[in-house]
């Protein structure tokens, strides 16, 4: 997520510039980063659903249509993403809006 903040950079820049808020940013990016978890969460369900019986023989003590488990971990992913995305998130609205338009 830092890498996609700091490639938007001129795009964080004009909308500043603009009389965007840090809020609105920090929902933009937030935004980003949600679909980016929301797409992982549901390639992994499919991937896990695809796979049950090979991986029934690897798991212990834990059924492979566990739904307790698929909704800790998928709250587990969403906490995860949208922290990696708040900490560039708050750093991308801290920038000058000029020093971001002339960042190339």
């Amino acid at each position: 997520m830092a890498h996609s903040v700091a490639q938007r950079t001129n795009e964080i820049g004009i909308r500043m510039a603009l009389g965007a808020s840090g809020s609105d940013l920090l929902k933009l990016v937030a935004g980003h980063a949600s679909e980016m978890v929301a797409a992982g969460i549901v390639i992994g369900i499919v991937g896990e659903l695809s796979l049950r019986r090979l991986l029934s023989g690897l798991l212990h003590e834990v059924s492979p249509a566990d739904v307790s488990t698929f909704i800790v971990i998928s709250i587990l992913q969403v906490a995860v993403g949208l922290l990696a995305s708040y900490i560039p998130a708050r750093r991308a609205t801290k920038v000058d809006p000029m020093v971001a338009l002339r960042f190339e």
